[in-house]
């Protein structure tokens, strides 16, 4: 006799009628999925949460009242993971600084509903697996971190990618806070929905020391900027004589994604002659993985995200195990590891 797996039990947590019905219906067409009930705004949520006991929670942004930021600071981390469901709002990111594990954007015309629901469906599972968060400390204007010694040729040439999913908006944030305004080129890839790269390389630009944008086909890789890859393109870095570039082009997924880390990860390992450094951080699954040994291979000092920080130990986990990091850190001491490599150039 063989036993089922319980399904993940949803609390959906939405004002519009519409938007409550379409969540509802398409995630119990769902095999691994129930929805247990639904609430129209936060103080709804909030006793339907202690009655329902539900496993995960999907929240709106924008709701009358009580948005769903202030309701995810006003519970201070005690409530299930929750998955935002937003419009293009840059709000979203609001959410998940106060708790909010992943977020996924509304269905337009761009994208089917079978792809929302397949996108939100897996979210919610692994936001069941999850580690619960609470709110990260509040960000403000970043101190300057102590500059790099000045004109150092080493540094110039010198190279650094970075990858993350779910999890990984807050947790880049807190490295990024922490490198000073002269750090060699970096490349970021964090697996996030069109629309939202460039509202998230924004916000890294006003809270960190360094110039942070999205990228754009061609753009140099030169010290004191990191480049965000923008979603649906793959991004890889190019040796253009004594340059590098990224070339950042509409491709199919690798590794389940576009950008793919392992494919600005195995870009690196070909491409760059000079220093490099790869960190791979919280996310589910393998991406990167793969690509980061590449990089050790080639020479790279190598970084994975450590379990106890890891909102979702998948990513840098498999990494660890197939011998891709040279080194394990927490969140917050990523940061300083990487600086101590770079001191030593």
């Amino acid at each position: 006799m063989t036993t089922s797996t319980p399904r993940v039990r949803v609390l959906v947590v939405d004002d519009s009628m519409l938007m409550r019905e379409t969540l509802i219906s398409g995630l119990n067409a769902t095999t691994k999925i129930e929805v247990v009930g639904y609430a129209v705004n936060a103080m709804d949520a909030k006793q339907k949460i202690a009655l329902l006991k539900p496993d995960v929670l999907t929240l709106d942004v924008e709701m009358p009242g009580m948005s769903g930021i202030d309701f995810l600071k006003s519970m201070g981390g005690n409530h299930p993971p929750v998955i935002m469901v937003s419009s293009l709002n840059l709000r979203v990111f609001d959410a998940l600084a106060v708790g909010a594990i992943d977020f996924v954007r509304k269905p337009d015309a761009s994208q089917s509903k079978a792809d929302f629901f397949r996108t939100l469906s897996q979210k919610i599972l692994i936001a069941n697996y999850s580690q619960s968060r609470k709110p990260s400390p509040p960000i403000t204007t970043p101190a300057q971190a102590a500059p790099l010694l000045g004109v150092r040729p080493a540094l110039d040439q010198t190279i650094i990618g970075l990858g993350a999913s779910t999890g990984g908006t807050e947790a880049t944030l807190r490295v990024m806070q922490q490198l000073p305004a002269d750090i060699p080129g970096m490349v970021i890839v964090q697996h996030m929905p069109a629309g939202f790269t460039k509202m998230y390389a924004d916000r890294l630009n006003n809270s960190c020391s360094m110039e942070v944008r999205e990228a754009v086909h061609g753009d140099e890789i030169r010290r004191g900027l990191a480049l965000v890859a923008p979603a649906d393109f793959q991004s890889r870095v190019m040796r253009q004589g004594s340059r590098y570039i990224l070339t950042c082009k509409p491709e199919p997924k690798v590794s389940g994604h576009c950008p793919s880390v392992d494919v600005l990860f195995s870009s690196m390992a070909e491409s760059v002659k000079s220093n490099m450094a790869g960190i791979i951080m919280t996310g589910m699954g393998r991406d990167g993985a793969s690509g980061l040994l590449a990089m050790r291979q080639a020479g790279a000092f190598t970084i994975g995200q450590d379990q106890e920080s890891s909102v979702v130990y998948g990513m840098p986990m498999v990494a660890h195990q197939i011998g891709a990091v040279g080194t394990q850190a927490s969140c917050e001491n990523i940061a300083g590891v990487l600086l101590r490599y770079l001191k030593g150039l």
